[in-house]
């Protein structure tokens, strides 16, 4: 099976960090993102991947080049921004004849188990979820009394996209040419009934959105908190 890794952001909110290399290439626990994602999907027995990229996607290529890792490693570059789906779109040629394939994107560092992503029936793609963790620390207050505080608690019965999808094939032809999957294919899957989900409640799962972020990740990584 062929990974697609959706490396083309800009990562706006990393800046100054971002300012000559594209998100992916940002360093945690002494590495790049992109590496730590590349070791984790050989863990799971996944030896062939496709990186889509864009902004400063040179330093991607390069990069990767370097890497010395074994596997089969192509590229799909954009020349504007086209989104999550339409990057994929811009890709099919790469993935137009595999049963199935794999998309991760290129900010998460997580050690989620891809076998128990599943397709079946009538599915075109499922959807790892994980639960949502509130951004906030959380106040408990009992007659208008502070008792205690939960520092960024999960919500209960609430869930995640954790970036990390397995799609058939069938699903390419429902991809715009831009656009996001997030808004202009999920949706439209959803309420086909061609979308499932796994839920994930205790693996490892950081989307590294913002500097803070990037700090936590680096952090679970060199302590041992994630094990890549």
């Amino acid at each position: 099976m062929k990974a697609l890794i959706l490396a083309g952001g800009m990562g706006k909110r990393l800046r100054p960090l971002t300012n000559s290399i594209p998100k992916p290439m940002v360093k945690v626990g002494g590495k790049p993102i992109i590496f730590w994602q590349i070791r984790w999907l050989m863990a799971n027995g996944i030896d062939r991947f496709v990186l889509l990229g864009g902004y400063r996607a040179s330093k991607l290529v390069s990069y990767i080049k370097s890497m010395g890792m074994s596997g089969s490693f192509e590229f799909s570059i954009e020349d504007r921004q086209l989104g999550s789906a339409g990057a994929i779109s811009n890709a099919r040629k790469f993935v137009e004849h595999e049963k199935e394939f794999l998309i991760v994107n290129g900010d998460n560092i997580t050690d989620l188990n891809i076998a128990r992503l599943r397709l079946n029936g009538r599915e075109l793609a499922c959807l790892a979820v994980v639960p949502y963790r509130s951004s906030k620390s959380l106040v408990s207050i009992k007659n208008r009394r502070i008792i205690g505080f939960e520092d960024r608690p999960f919500i209960g019965g609430y869930w995640y996209n954790a970036g990390v999808l397995l799609m058939g094939s069938k699903a390419l032809k429902s991809l715009p040419g831009s656009g996001r999957l997030e808004e202009d294919v999920f949706p439209k899957l959803a309420s086909g009934g061609r979308l499932s989900c796994a839920k994930f409640t205790g693996s490892y799962f950081n989307s590294i959105d913002s500097i803070k972020d990037a700090e936590e990740v680096d952090k679970d990584i060199r302590s041992g908190k994630v094990r890549l």
